[in-house]
């Protein structure tokens, strides 16, 4: 009898292990994709020298977040829905902070016909982007103002009128910039995954700014893409 009860009591202490520890279960592949997949954008953009990111807003940038594969599309009238990143620069330290995981959805009115994927970067242009991009709930053309970025690694574009938007954003679908209508578009703090992650379900300025939830490794793809592309000017 003794030895029929030893894999019910294992089974039963294992159990109890992984019900209390989220950090050895929690982390889905779901986020380990969605960070590896942004990082793969990130490299892809800046990969290609006469559409990358011009260095000037690279030295500029107070923060980035990054939506790969968002599904744009519609009859009529468009929409759009995906799931991203979101990472502040520490000036002082020049790092940057563990990602946080938002979702993005919103809608546009225009002559669209079936749906396509868009990968979509934005690049938080200056501190107060940063602070309204970190508050659990953003809204485009309400809250912050965005406008279509300049691309090409040595553009002169200091002093264009784009500059003053507190948000630039980058779209491209298959390899190909291509415009997206943020205005009216929301952004949600992912709290769900931030649960998975990092343990506990942390508002976004309490990973970015607060540095709560530590760097677990899963996000390390994320930091390794900034690290290569945004060093200090």
């Amino acid at each position: 009898m003794r030895i029929t009860m030893i894999p019910l009591v294992a089974a039963c202490v294992a159990s109890i292990v992984l019900a209390n520890s989220p950090r050895l279960v929690g982390q889905s592949s779901a986020e380990a994709d969605r960070v590896v997949e942004a990082a793969r954008v990130l490299d892809e953009i800046m990969g290609a020298p006469d559409k990358a990111i011009p260095t000037k807003v690279i030295d500029k940038a107070e923060g980035i977040a990054v939506f790969p594969s968002t599904i744009k599309g519609g009859l009529g009238v468009g929409a759009h829905r995906g799931k991203g990143v979101f990472s502040v620069r520490n000036r002082k330290t020049n790092t940057w902070s563990a990602p946080a995981f938002l979702t993005l959805t919103g809608g546009s009115v225009g002559a669209q016909i079936g749906a396509q994927a868009v990968d979509l970067v934005l690049i938080v242009m200056n501190t107060r982007g940063a602070e309204k991009l970190s508050n659990n709930t953003m809204k485009f053309g309400g809250d912050a103002s965005v406008a279509a970025g300049p691309v090409g690694r040595d553009v002169e574009a200091s002093t264009d009128a784009t500059f003053r938007a507190e948000i630039l954003s980058y779209s491209r679908t298959r390899g190909l910039f291509a415009g997206v209508t943020l205005k009216g578009s929301a952004i949600r703090v992912d709290r769900d995954a931030h649960e998975r992650v990092y343990g506990t379900a942390f508002s976004t300025r309490q990973i970015v700014t607060e540095g709560k939830g530590g760097a677990p490794a899963l996000v390390a793809p994320w930091s390794a893409a900034l690290a290569r592309h945004f060093v200090a000017p």
